[in-house]
């Protein structure tokens, strides 16, 4: 067995303390992974608040890092390549949602980076607030080395989430994307649309964001607030990305957009109310989508090599986890919080 040190809770709502625990001796399709960076996400927060939760609970599943050791079946990677793993780390590989290598839909559930379950021994899943992982070789990616590691780890879980629906509804040239709300996965969305040659509108409810927006690469930004500025985008999206976590009215966002246009929920995945005629007129859908398949996250990072697209990062000492949790809590944050785990591989 390997042991690290982690960022473990004991209970819901407890302090995340360093621990040593272990992780599996490698099985011949397993890669060990030194972690480097790992990135803070929402669903971290909630899992450690989570009266229903798994514990003891280790956060975790955005991150990069460095090849340590392989298992004697492994072809693809070697002692030293920089790699990337999100939040699914295996999948039952045989429904048909994983033959269509979409296996963060798999039947079966797929097998999460922590408080999920092993397939092969039924222990809980670890997450990587910690100084490595050890994962299977179909879930380690190929990293583009000369990104700054620290922005290419939220590409794992925020950025996936946003690609996938970029790709699937045809992002790119000559197509118009809304994206609500400007946050970990907000900014992703703009930078990456932008990047397919979209034109891009960023919905926001505040006008101090206009700049950041721009910057992002947003051609426009529009107050959501503002009903006459509402008024004046409708009709003129293809495609919306909605990413705010809260539950909101989805009505203003169907109104702007076009003719067989689609609003996908990102961020809230809560009950919503439509009416139907928000969508009878113009023929709109509305869709979801999450995480993100095998295909599609090396489709993410190799796009993301050849654009130099990374998330905006603030990135923290590991011991500083607990400051990073609160003022994520607190909306205190442009656009992610990544842990540096350098100061545990001596721990």
């Amino acid at each position: 067995m390997r042991t690290v040190t982690a960022y473990q809770a004991t209970a819901p709502g407890g302090a995340l303390r360093p621990t040593r625990t272990t992780r599996r001796d490698l099985r011949p399709d397993d890669v060990a992974v030194r972690v480097t960076h790992c990135g803070v996400c929402h669903s971290d927060l909630h899992a450690l608040h989570d009266p229903a939760g798994v514990f003891p609970l280790v956060p975790g599943h955005e991150f990069v890092g460095d090849v340590v050791e392989v298992g004697s079946a492994v072809r693809d990677f070697a002692v030293g390549d920089p790699v990337a793993v999100g939040n699914i780390v295996d999948s039952c590989g045989t429904c048909e949602m994983c033959r269509a290598d979409q296996e963060n839909y798999c039947r079966e559930f797929p097998t999460l980076t922590y408080g999920g379950r092993d397939r092969r021994d039924g222990s809980t899943t670890l997450g990587a607030y910690a100084g490595g992982y050890v994962v299977r070789d179909r879930f380690v990616h190929h990293r583009p080395a000369h990104l700054d590691p620290a922005g290419v780890a939220p590409l794992l879980c925020a950025g996936i989430t946003v690609w996938e629906p970029l790709r699937r509804w045809g992002a790119g040239p000559g197509t118009r994307v809304g994206v609500v709300g400007l946050g970990g996965l907000g900014h992703l969305a703009v930078k990456l649309a932008a990047a397919l040659g979209a034109h891009v509108t960023v919905f926001t409810t505040s006008a101090a964001k206009a700049g950041d927006a721009a910057r992002l690469g947003a051609h426009r930004s529009v107050v959501s607030t503002d009903a006459a500025a509402m008024g004046d985008a409708e009709g003129s999206c293809d495609l919306v990305l909605d990413c705010v976590p809260a539950p909101h009215d989805l009505a203003p966002y169907l109104r702007v957009l076009a003719l067989d246009g689609t609003l996908c929920s990102l961020g809230h995945l809560g009950p919503v109310t439509v009416e139907t005629t928000d969508l009878l007129i113009g023929r709109k859908s509305l869709a979801s989508a999450g995480s993100g398949g095998l295909r599609w996250t090396r489709d993410l990072l190799e796009f993301a090599g050849r654009h130099g697209v990374t998330a905006d990062v603030e990135v923290l000492p590991s011991a500083q986890v607990g400051t990073a949790l609160r003022r994520l809590a607190d909306g205190d944050v442009r656009y992610r919080f990544v842990l540096d785990l350098s100061d545990v591989h001596d721990a």
